[in-house]
């Protein structure tokens, strides 16, 4: 028993040690909070860090970006027509 402790001691210092020696290469996601690393990339855009899931779905509300700015043209439109002048 006393083997199997210290040899799960060992592997836990093992991992320790590892990772912080790894820990440079980490980064936190400026929006989910996730922790990246090698299975998930992380792109840094100014002095915060964003992961690939993250940067796609701004990416798609940036692509979009154009329809929004044509539909609250359009309600300012409408709202202009529909409010009764001050005549």
């Amino acid at each position: 028993m006393d083997k199997m402790v210290m040899k799960s001691l060992l592997e836990s210092m093992k991992m320790d040690a590892y990772v912080e020696n790894r820990i440079s290469e980490m980064h936190v996601c400026f929006f989910c909070e996730r922790i990246g690393y090698k299975h998930l990339p992380m792109k840094r855009v100014g002095n915060k860090w964003i992961c690939i899931d993250c940067l796609r779905e701004l990416k798609e509300a940036l692509d979009s970006l154009d329809e929004w700015e044509q539909e609250i043209a359009l309600r300012e439109e409408l709202k202009k027509n529909i409010e009764p002048k001050g005549d």
